[in-house]
């Protein structure tokens, strides 16, 4: 029992002087390698003060429910409210997947957007690409997409990969069908179809 105490007596007693020593010893190289003051820091402060102005969001995520019971996801890089308009968020490189209730997907990317809540409207601007899961690829100059309703449709000329051909034309609606089964996509403005059977 003896024997315990005084290898624990030890013990503290050893403590008590290495453990002061080590925490100088730490202190004494903060010191030691603290940076110069007068060194320049590696803050880019001019992007600090550029994202407190512009009140930029990182990587932000919206989903919800159209009201044929789509569920609707758009996600972009960056965004920031409009200059122009308090009720519009600019949006950079945004992407958006919409999953009918069939079964059925469609997702759009665009360098450039907009989102406007009041209006429940989303705009994909300039170079747009969309794809389905049936087998659709086309590419526009912007496309519009009603969040509410789930009704994308394009703002311009489309050039479209099927999977029984190639399309033109200058307009595309996308919407649930009024079963609530699939999808219906309505081409119409100057269609031209070049038809490629499968073999």
């Amino acid at each position: 029992m003896g024997g315990r105490d005084n290898t624990y007596s030890r013990i503290v007693g050893l403590a008590k002087i290495v453990l002061p020593i080590g925490a100088l010893a730490l202190l004494s190289t903060l010191f030691m390698f603290a940076r110069d003051p007068n060194e320049p820091a590696d803050i880019d402060l001019t992007e600090v003060a550029e994202i407190a102005r512009e009140q930029r969001l990182s990587s932000p995520r919206f989903s919800g429910v159209t009201d044929d019971g789509a569920v609707l996801s758009i996600a972009a890089r960056s965004a920031h409210p409009s200059l122009t308009n308090p009720d519009t968020v600019t949006i950079d490189s945004i992407q958006m997947r919409m999953d009918n209730p069939g079964g059925s997907s469609i997702e759009v990317t665009a360098t450039n957007g907009e989102l406007d809540g009041p209006a429940r409207i989303a705009r994909f601007l300039g170079l747009a690409r969309l794809e389905t899961s049936t087998g659709y690829e086309m590419e526009t100059n912007g496309l519009i997409a009603e969040l509410d309703s789930g009704v994308v449709t394009s703002d311009g000329l489309l050039e479209i990969h099927a999977p029984f051909g190639e399309l033109t034309a200058g307009k595309v609606t996308f919407q649930v069908s009024s079963d609530h089964v699939g999808q219906q996509m309505l081409f119409t403005n100057g269609v031209k179809l070049i038809y490629k059977p499968q073999e």
